[in-house]
């Protein structure tokens, strides 16, 4: 959090514990969560993973404890679907990749434990929108078109979490029929985002459909399109982001068993400034911890 931030938090602490009012204590609450759920943004630009990833979870909770008292705010919400997603993620999910090939039983306990933080974040994801679109997980689940016709621009931020989050649960859930069925809502959600705002975070929402075209070409998934996707958030971006490179040289160059270009992509990663892109340091961070073991692994994932 920033220093206006703190104090924002702080008083607003003060106020909820002091005053017993029912009414005042709420606008308390709705300012305590106002003022966590914009200093989220600061762990994005942090440049100590570790520091971040022993924050995180209280940062989460206290989160959860507010949605408790005010379950419909908006910003909390939001904070909620991105953050249990992309801890889930950087923190869980990853490790459980890194220590598979030592300790395989532990690997399966922390893709289980990702897979939960992932399905809260969805949870909290179509709270979100519904508060948005009243009844909208039954509207989308009857006509997606007809139900996200209704989003807009600023409605673009939850779209891109719900959607990575649904994404994340269903690929790490293949063995869940009733998940992996709803494949094509999560995909729905994505479009829609793209639709509104192909720039939103310098193109991330193209690194969802390079995962989804290029992870699914046996089932009608494209590498053209992937490829396309590629491109154009490379060109959104400005070459600042390494994840996007790192994620298509895992999906599609592994695939393709094209060497050559995964090793080009992920030394481009590497060389990626960090601090070119404040907001996105912690992810270039990680993505270049992710790129180094992947090199590590050149002999596994390509057949000479």
């Amino acid at each position: 959090m920033t220093k206006d931030t703190l104090v924002r938090w702080f008083l607003a602490c003060l106020v909820a514990l002091a005053l017993p009012g029912c009414s005042v204590k709420m606008i308390a609450i709705n300012s305590l969560g106002n003022a966590l759920a914009e200093g989220t943004s600061s762990y994005a630009t942090d440049d100590d993973p570790e520091l971040v990833r022993e924050a995180v979870p209280f940062g989460l909770k206290t989160i959860e404890g507010l949605l408790e008292e005010s379950p419909r705010h908006k910003g909390l919400l939001i904070a909620a679907t991105s953050g249990f997603t992309q801890y889930g993620y950087a923190f869980i999910q990853q490790e459980a990749d890194f220590v598979e090939d030592e300790d395989f039983d532990r690997a399966m306990a922390l893709r289980a434990r990702a897979r939960g933080l992932y399905r809260r974040a969805l949870g909290y994801g179509l709270r979100g929108l519904e508060v948005e679109f009243k009844g909208f997980e039954r509207k989308l689940r009857a006509d997606p078109d007809a139900a996200l016709a209704r989003a807009r621009k600023k409605n673009v931020p939850l779209l891109f979490w719900t959607g990575n989050a649904w994404g994340a649960a269903i690929s790490i859930s293949k063995d869940d029929s009733e998940l992996t069925a709803d494949q094509n809502l999560a995909e729905a959600l994505m479009r829609r985002a793209l639709e509104l705002d192909e720039g939103f975070d310098y193109g991330s929402i193209h690194d969802f459909f390079i995962s989804y075209e290029g992870g699914r070409r046996s089932v009608g998934g494209s590498v053209e399109k992937a490829r396309s996707h590629f491109e154009r958030a490379m060109v959104l971006g400005k070459g600042k982001r390494a994840w996007l490179l790192v994620n298509f040289a895992e999906t599609v160059s592994v695939a393709d068993q094209n060497k050559p270009e995964f090793s080009s992509l992920l030394a481009q990663a590497l060389e990626v400034d960090v601090d070119s892109l404040p907001e996105h340091r912690l992810t270039n961070l990680i993505a270049q911890r992710r790129a180094r073991w992947l090199l590590g692994r050149v002999d596994d994932l390509f057949i000479e």
